[in-house]
């Protein structure tokens, strides 16, 4: 079996009202990446597409994003999901665009981000997940408009359950769509948030899925520190929200700088991990990850994560090991951090830095499946 390559799409940089009123009229993330500046000697801020500031509700965009990833081997985009409730539901446009347009030749899942987003500043309590999206853009006078909760997640009941299936089932019914068998895979990223909940919503969904004429639901969540496993198999997220612990003397000599407050790690050390933990993982339901490069200050300052170390030809060495591991494991898929991720400066496409070296590197390791 082919281990499939993932590539994580954020559907983000297109205008939306919600954009609008959280951090500013016209705001995408294309703003913090524009306004990113470096946060110590020698960091490279701030970063520049190679192809423009692009709208992902441009056909255009969509279609020489497929082109590109296809031409350098990625299988297919794992799209965000960002649905709160039947009430709200983010980010839609990308993916409604792909749906609608059978000539887009690209293959794709669902990856749900399934929790609440909220301001840095919020003091609302019990909001497990919570994803405070750019605290750069964080106006001091919405403590007074508001508690800080920007799209509160609500699992509701079965009735909502049923909407929620509906809408992705146009998408499921896609000949693109990924599956494992007659089974449309669907990823979760908080398989712990209110897992009680989530087992019953998704024994819920495998039996509309049923009806519908597929053989259920292939459930993906992401490992988790409590070890609660109510999907069908596990993927790890790259580089670790949990594990940032690795750090050279470079990059503790880096922390010792003002204003970054201890958040730079090695590319080397992170990825070492990586493939030291995918051997012990041989007999596991784990699927890999793996990640381009690392760097949240375009959105966070001084505060965010910094990877440094990290080059196009250190990410064929580490990406082409995992492939072939994976591959020798016959793990389905191996997930990417990701496809366009500017503002967490984890992203293939191609930058004034780099051009398409980070592609080229791809499609080698991709071609080591072949």
């Amino acid at each position: 079996m082919k281990t499939k390559l993932i590539a994580n799409y954020l559907p983000q940089y297109h205008i939306t009202p919600e954009n609008d009123k959280w951090w500013g009229k016209g705001y995408t993330d294309w703003v913090a990446v524009k306004n990113a500046s470096p946060v110590f000697d020698g960091h490279i801020q701030p970063k520049v597409p190679l192809n423009g500031y692009y709208d992902l509700t441009n056909y255009n965009v969509l279609k020489e994003q497929a082109n590109l990833a296809n031409k350098y081997g990625i299988d297919g985009f794992g799209i965000y999901h960002y649905w709160f409730s039947s009430r709200q539901v983010l980010l839609t446009k990308p993916a409604e665009i792909i749906l609608n347009n059978k000539d887009l030749d690209i293959d794709f899942m669902f990856i749900w981000d399934n929790g609440t987003w909220k301001r840095t500043w919020s003091k609302v309590k019990n909001l497990r997940y919570s994803n405070d999206w750019a605290p750069v853009f964080e106006e001091d006078n919405c403590i007074q408009e508001d508690d800080g909760v920007l799209a509160r997640l609500d699992y509701g009941d079965e009735t909502e359950w049923e909407k929620h299936f509906n809408y992705l089932f146009p998408y499921f019914c896609d000949k693109r769509y990924i599956k494992v068998g007659n089974k449309p895979v669907f990823v979760i990223f908080h398989q712990d948030n209110e897992a009680d909940v989530l087992k019953s919503m998704f024994v819920y969904w495998n039996n509309l899925a049923r009806e519908k004429g597929f053989d259920g639901m292939f459930i993906i969540g992401q490992k988790n520190v409590h070890n609660k496993h109510i999907a069908d198999e596990e993927f790890k997220y790259q580089p670790p929200w949990d594990g940032w612990t690795n750090k050279t003397i470079v990059s503790r000599g880096i922390n010792k700088i003002k204003p970054v407050k201890k958040n730079i790690y090695d590319y080397d050390e992170i990825w070492s991990e990586i493939l030291k933990n995918a051997i012990k993982d041989k007999d596991s339901n784990i699927n890999f990850g793996a990640f381009v490069n690392y760097d949240d200050s375009p959105r966070r300052g001084g505060s965010g994560k910094i990877v440094v170390g990290g080059t196009p030809g250190k990410f064929q060495k580490y990406l082409s090991e995992l492939v072939k591991i994976s591959n020798e494991q016959n793990k389905k898929f191996i997930f990417i951090t990701a496809w366009n991720e500017w503002g967490e400066g984890a992203y293939l496409e191609p930058d004034t830095d780099n051009g398409y070296a980070y592609l080229e590197s791809l499609e080698y390791a991709a071609r080591s499946l072949l």
